[in-house]
């Protein structure tokens, strides 16, 4: 196998979610976030479009992964207005979004909540100083 000093790994191409129900998963992910469904695999698999990053939301293959997934964390400008728009379109967060620190130019704010399969997201925002 060659040894190339110059690989580096940076770019993640895809994500995956464990799911236990996929329908219910699409609907959650496709109509309360409003992310791009781009297909389906039934009845084990479906993928979304995250900004060039393929979501991969399937059923665990083997007891060993059937895990809570790893946070997602969703960029968004404004994070009261997100957070108001998912909350009306029936997600429930954690608490309220929050203040985590000062980046020095910018203030950084989270909000967490649970999709249909009770994995952790949330959403993040890099508020500017004024």
């Amino acid at each position: 196998m060659p040894n190339d000093s110059r690989l580096s790994l940076s770019q993640i191409g895809q994500v995956a979610m464990n799911a236990h129900d996929i329908e219910r998963a699409v609907t959650f992910y496709r109509d309360k976030l409003g992310m791009k469904h781009l297909f389906s695999v039934p009845p084990k698999m479906a993928f979304f479009d995250c900004d060039g990053i393929m979501l991969m939301l399937s059923l665990p293959e083997k007891p060993e992964f059937d895990h809570p997934g790893s946070i997602l964390y969703f960029n968004v400008e404004d994070i009261e207005q997100a957070a108001e728009t998912l909350i009306a379109r029936g997600v429930q967060f954690e608490d309220k979004p929050t203040f985590v620190a000062n980046m020095g130019a910018y203030d950084l704010w989270m909000g967490f909540f649970r999709d249909s399969e009770n994995n952790l997201l949330a959403i993040r925002s890099q508020v500017a100083h004024v």
